[in-house]
């Protein structure tokens, strides 16, 4: 049985040490040089910022885990696989690692899990029922654990995006563990939320401070693991389907952007200024409204992975057409659609006797 109270307590632990651990946090980024400066075109900020406050949600995250102490038999291989990865964040943010190392550290994180026995072992699929992945589930839970940690990464590029929409996908898990009565998933996540509601408090447009490949790469590291052990063990159809909806929008964001490169022949590690969050602002929209949107398309598939999680095959179905379409309405306002088309927003708007307006 989940106990309400300690999830709160918990909570305002997690939230308060990261809340009040954040300055000092900052004052120590600009001693060690682990700042983001705005030197280049993709910067939003037009001055230096402290980038290490992902190593405050960490600590803030540590005290909600002494608090609760949660049991599995992989946590130390879960607590050593953060590490690597906190590691791995402060390292980039501090010296700008090539991609090459960084992608290491988030190999070498995957291997630890992978090498407790936390693994991808099976998938729900309607018409197939449960399959087995045996060997091959070591290299997708790899590949599930690097992904979904450059995924947060990549979506990091306005105040309070990463947090914001980390904290809705943790969210989304936490009502399904409570749902399926997973205690340790459920501790897990108002652990991980409690850090990134105390940490949006400095990280929220204006930005006092960024959470740096230390956060980004740590939280989407910790909403893999979570989801492994609980998302994708539940018995729902589809159920290799509800951990990507959970965070769709960093996954989509991911995907086109290596797309893109690949089409436009260049290394996938390339940065641009392509991405969603950008084409937002690219398209008149101000910071603070970029961030609320992608907030609101978070908290929309966040709901759609509830529903899916625990829907009959015809709910489902149902609901992976709304998915769909969900991904398009998001494509449409972003400005990635056949350069800048509407086609599903303009026949709303025809239904509903609404005049375009030009931005």
């Amino acid at each position: 049985m989940i106990n309400q109270s300690e999830l709160i307590t918990t909570f305002v632990i997690s939230a308060v040490t990261v809340f009040l651990i954040t300055p000092f946090t900052k004052k120590l980024a600009f001693k060690i040089n682990a700042t983001d400066k705005p030197d280049n075109h993709r910067k939003t900020h037009n001055s230096e910022k402290a980038s290490l406050g992902g190593l405050a949600i960490f600590i803030g995250a540590i005290a909600g885990f002494l608090y609760l102490q949660p049991e599995s038999p992989q946590m130390t291989a879960i607590i050593i696989g953060a590490f690597i990865m906190i590691i791995t964040g402060m390292l980039d943010d501090i010296f700008d690692l090539k991609p090459i190392y960084k992608f290491a550290g988030q190999i070498a994180a995957a291997i630890v899990v992978v090498s407790s026995g936390l693994t991808i072992d099976k998938l729900t699929m309607p018409f197939f029922g449960t399959v087995y992945l045996e060997g091959l589930g070591y290299v997708i839970t790899i590949f599930w654990i690097v992904g979904a940690s450059n995924a947060i990464n990549l979506i990091d590029g306005l105040d309070g995006l990463a947090a914001g929409v980390s904290t809705i996908a943790l969210s989304s898990i936490l009502v399904m563990a409570m749902m399926d009565y997973r205690m340790v998933v459920a501790y897990l996540c108002i652990i991980l939320i409690g850090s990134c509601i105390g940490f949006l408090y400095h990280n929220f447009y204006p930005a006092k401070i960024f959470m740096g490949d230390t956060g980004a790469l740590f939280l989407g590291y910790a909403i893999a693991v979570v989801s492994m052990l609980g998302l994708f063990k539940n018995v729902a159809l589809f159920s290799f389907i509800i951990p990507i909806i959970v965070i769709a929008i960093p996954v989509f964001d991911t995907l086109l952007a290596i797309i893109r490169r690949i089409i436009n022949k260049q290394g996938i590690a390339t940065a641009d200024k392509r991405h969603i969050h950008y084409q937002l602002i690219k398209m008149g929209y101000s910071h603070r409204t970029s961030v609320l949107i992608l907030y609101g398309f978070s908290t929309l598939f966040g709901i759609l992975a509830i529903t899916f999680n625990s829907g009959t095959m015809l709910s489902s179905l149902i609901t992976l057409i709304m998915i769909i379409i969900g991904i398009q309405l998001m494509v449409e306002v972003t400005g990635l659609y056949l350069k800048g088309q509407q086609p599903v927003l303009d026949g709303c708007r025809k239904i509903l006797g609404i005049k375009k307006t030009n931005r």
